[in-house]
């Protein structure tokens, strides 16, 4: 994912445990400028792990800090508003 947004691994310098099934796998944290729907651009941190399997959880580092996400579980659907 990390390659996708543009970014360079030797590049960046910040190294992040990983906990689980990927533990074993060194992460660096990767900081996007992101545009979320009609929101002003906010930067977004994830953690990067080379492990092509390894799944994504959009900003999982701060997403929940910058934005309020209500989901709707019934309806499949969900509502992302600005803290």
């Amino acid at each position: 994912m990390g390659l996708a947004l543009g970014a360079v691994w030797e590049d960046q310098r910040l190294s992040l445990p990983l906990g689980g099934n990927l533990a074993r796998f060194e992460a660096r944290a990767l900081v996007v400028n992101a545009t979320v729907e009609q929101f002003p651009a906010v930067d977004l941190a994830f953690a990067w792990t080379q492990d092509k399997y390894a799944p994504l959880i959009l900003g999982h580092m701060n997403f929940f800090l910058a934005f309020d996400v209500c989901f709707y579980r019934t309806e499949s659907a969900f509502e992302i508003s600005q803290k």
